[in-house]
């Protein structure tokens, strides 16, 4: 475990025992033609690049899919994969590789990124709408699969809790929320009852004397200026707003972002951290086949996942080393800080 590798990951995985991995995520060389993917400029890149591309279309999604064949081996039972593409050979991912290998019953998501706000080039020159997506290919073994429900939602921030908790009282924010039931309710005649000299209609109130009068008890019934009663919903209980399948609140990493290493295809630390939190455990091991500048293998290790990264690019391992024990230092300043 905790494996940084340097060579062919189709070589590397076939030597890796079956049902052994929790969660992949690969951000494989897109379909794109540009040569800014040969970005350390090692033999090891430039081999690569040049072997995908001869053959087009047909010879790329072949070199793609005897390595997702081996992922689909070596992943468990209850594990994810995660295939991030673009729009150049989506489309051919999913019908011809993963549908294929992991079949269509186990495909989970289409999720779109967002990865920015403003596309480059001018779309009118092209007379066609910028491209401001990728897609992430979410598909595991079996119906079996671990789900984090918790993960699955995004925690409000303080200005999103002061707008959505606008109320102060001696325990805290809160909104107002209903307490009596509405007319679409229907009738509840066993829930109309007097409380502090206050009786609903038919309708009744949304629970009963007993649970209000412990709700009261705990500061968490309100009366308004012409005496209707309400109450008051805390933060505390509020579990956050649920994540879709649409992520627009993830920025890519620009030039001059705190996480830039200079790595074009760079991805942020937040998309792999909701990634591994939503689908998988601690101690549970995390592989990215194409470890490029490394977010993953240091997003899993400061979540205390186990971790194996592979590349061809003698840079990318060198980038990848270096920024864990950045992280290492980091995470170790912070815990000595908690203390």
């Amino acid at each position: 475990m905790n494996q940084l590798i340097l060579g062919d990951n189709l070589e590397i995985m076939r030597k890796m025992e079956s049902d052994s991995i929790d969660l992949i995520y690969l951000d494989p060389p897109f379909f794109s033609n540009r040569n800014y993917e040969v970005i350390w400029g090692d033999k090891g890149e430039i081999r690569s690049f040049e072997d995908r591309w001869s053959g087009g279309i047909d010879n790329y999604i072949a070199w793609l899919y005897e390595r997702v064949v081996e992922m689909h081996r070596i992943l468990k039972p209850t594990g994810s994969i995660f295939l991030h593409c673009d729009w150049h050979a989506d489309a051919y991912i999913r019908v011809y590789i993963l549908d294929k290998i992991f079949g269509e019953s186990n495909f989970r998501n289409h999720i779109i990124w967002q990865r920015t706000r403003n596309p480059k080039g001018s779309q009118f020159e092209k007379k066609n709408l910028g491209i401001a997506t990728d897609t992430i290919y979410w598909y595991s073994k079996s119906n079996n699969y671990f789900f984090d429900e918790k993960a699955a939602r995004e925690q409000l921030q303080n200005g999103e809790l002061a707008r959505k908790y606008p109320y102060f009282d001696e325990k805290g924010r809160y909104y107002q929320g209903p307490i009596i039931r509405g007319a679409s309710m229907g009738a509840r005649p066993n829930l109309v009852y007097e409380y502090k000299g206050f009786t609903p209609k038919e309708y009744g109130w949304r629970m009963t004397k007993e649970k209000l009068t412990e709700l009261d008890k705990n500061g968490d019934l309100g009366w308004s200026s012409n005496k209707m009663p309400f109450r008051k919903l805390r933060t505390v209980n509020d579990k956050g707003n649920p994540i879709y399948n649409f992520w627009n609140d993830i920025n890519r990493i620009y030039s001059n972002s705190s996480e830039s290493i200079g790595y074009p295809t760079q991805k942020p630390e937040k998309l792999l951290e909701r990634i591994i939190i939503l689908t998988s455990k601690e101690n549970d091991t995390v592989l990215d086949p194409f470890l490029g500048g490394g977010t993953t293998v240091v997003v899993a290790d400061r979540l205390n996942r186990n971790w194996i990264g592979i590349d061809q690019s003698v840079q990318a391992v060198k980038v990848s080393e270096e920024r864990l024990k950045l992280s290492k230092f980091e995470k170790l300043n912070f815990m000595e800080n908690e203390l």
